[in-house]
């Protein structure tokens, strides 16, 4: 396929619509730019608009950016394209991908992927239900108004009285509910279709916004603060903020959870692997940085500190600030319900990991194994609706040990034990690579699988200091 032709990149390989793989007849994707939005729909979501401010806010603003966008682009978009290589060579979920390419008990490391994507989902339902709680929450005015008696704003009280309990619980349920409905359609007449929508709906709306928030009082402040590092900053606190650039890199590109490893093993073998990587990770950072855009001048100009620690800082940073600005209503309707679309791309993709494991490996149909697998992830987050610090005990795990565990056993099979073949498929669609391969090989051979393993080694001391912190207070309350 030339890259470089229009009718390619929407319609290419529209006339084949199922691929063979060992387990049958699969759907492949009906036109290259479906996988392409299918894939940036998968890494904009919760990741880019919930847990990118916040991480930002907590890691210092623009510190944390320098970092994460270094990640991005000489760890993240090289780990793609293993990702890419698995996918579309086998054909198959992340279990049988895995499997295949190199079997033994390599086999267990796609069981880990579905392992994570599901933790992973079952967590994210609950903050999707926060977020389209909060859509009422903005037409009704519902988390605008005076402070209580002891001085708690009735942002932060609204927060409390959605996160936890029955409300909590049924959002967390609708949440699952419509998810599993796109996916139940299948990759084309739910997942592409639903993307297609959804994808460029996010980043209208958010355009909008970005130029609304220019307007703001506290703009140049916000800009400042969120795009001029602090290289005095980064250097003093570098073990908190490399794992968490690290972290963040990977959850918002969807790596080390088997996305991209599904997603590709519905792709043709003429297609350029290479420059739908690249297309996704400048969509992806795209949305990243736009969501900043918005975020950081709407809490300057109301002058809330973007710094509150917490899983549910941007809710309530974000909810007491719309309240003290121009138009706070109708900006707070577009806002959240523009994530909730954005919560909605990236669920899919998740979700879409273990009922492709379903479907392949043991022959269940897609309602079924969809319905069945939204329940399992229903049950599994369900205690998160209990206390938010639960959010964290997920969501610290899932980032910052097992996506770049499953990322960094993933890189050793791929491009130590397998780089003959890896080559072989990445020049599918690109013609001969020369040192151009040689180059990728080494760049996720050393550098990236560096970069990972330290960043793995400050997640788990991160990890242990909230299990033995916040997570162990919360369980001597009980």
């Amino acid at each position: 396929m030339d890259p470089a032709n229009i009718d390619d990149l929407i319609g290419g390989g529209a006339e084949e619509t199922c691929r063979m793989s060992a387990e049958g007849v699969r759907e492949t994707w009906s036109t290259r730019i479906g996988f392409i939005l299918a894939a940036v729909g998968s890494a904009v979501g919760l990741g880019n608009i919930w847990r990118f401010p916040f991480q930002v806010g907590q890691e210092g603003g623009a510190a944390f950016m320098i970092m994460y966008l270094a990640f991005v682009v000489l760890i993240g978009f090289p780990a793609m394209l293993v990702e890419f290589v698995v996918g579309r060579k086998t054909g198959l979920n992340t279990v049988g991908a895995i499997r295949e390419f190199a079997g033994g008990a390599w086999k267990y490391l796609g069981g880990l992927f579905v392992f994570i994507g599901f933790v992973i989902l079952s967590y994210y339902s609950v903050v999707g239900g926060w977020v389209m709680r909060y859509i009422v929450g903005s037409a009704t005015g519902g988390y605008v108004g005076p402070p209580a008696a002891d001085g708690t704003p009735q942002a932060a009280q609204y927060f409390g009285k959605i996160a936890v309990g029955w409300d909590a619980l049924f959002f967390h349920a609708l949440f699952m509910l419509v998810v599993v409905a796109i996916v139940a359609l299948g990759v084309q007449r739910g997942i592409e279709l639903g993307v297609k929508i959804m994808v460029p709906a996010i980043i209208a709306i958010f355009g909008v916004l970005a130029v609304y928030a220019f307007t703001l009082s506290g703009a140049a402040e916000a800009y400042s603060y969120y795009l001029s590092p602090d290289l005095g900053y980064l250097l003093e606190n570098w073990q908190s903020i490399v794992p968490a650039a690290a972290g963040q890199g990977f959850f918002t590109l969807s790596l080390g959870m088997g996305v991209m490893i599904t997603y590709a093993s519905y792709l043709s073998e003429d297609e350029n692997l290479a420059i739908d990587g690249g297309s996704i990770v400048v969509f992806n950072t795209g949305i990243s940085i736009l969501t900043g855009l918005i975020v950081f001048p709407i809490l300057f100009s109301a002058d809330v500190d973007p710094g509150d620690p917490g899983a549910g800082a941007i809710f309530v940073s974000v909810a007491e600030a719309l309240g003290g600005i121009p138009l706070g209503e109708l900006v707070g309707v577009l806002f959240f319900g523009t994530v909730a679309i954005a919560a909605l791309s990236s669920a899919i993709s998740l979700i879409e990991v273990v009922v492709s494991y379903a479907i392949d490996e043991f022959g269940v149909d897609r309602l079924t194994a969809t319905a069945i697998v939204g329940a399992a992830i229903f049950v599994l987050g369900a205690p998160v609706t209990y206390d938010t610090v639960m959010v964290d005990l997920y969501d610290i795990l899932a980032a910052k040990i097992l996506l770049l565990t499953g990322g960094i056993l993933l890189i050793v099979l791929v491009a130590w034990l397998s780089a003959d073949e890896a080559l072989e498929e990445l020049e599918k669609g690109v013609g001969r690579l020369g040192s151009n391969g040689i180059v990728w090989l080494w760049v996720v051979r050393v550098p990236v699988l560096i970069v990972l393993v330290v960043s793995l080694a400050l997640g788990v001391i991160e990890y242990a200091d909230f299990l033995t912190g916040d997570f162990a207070e919360f369980l001597g309350n009980l």
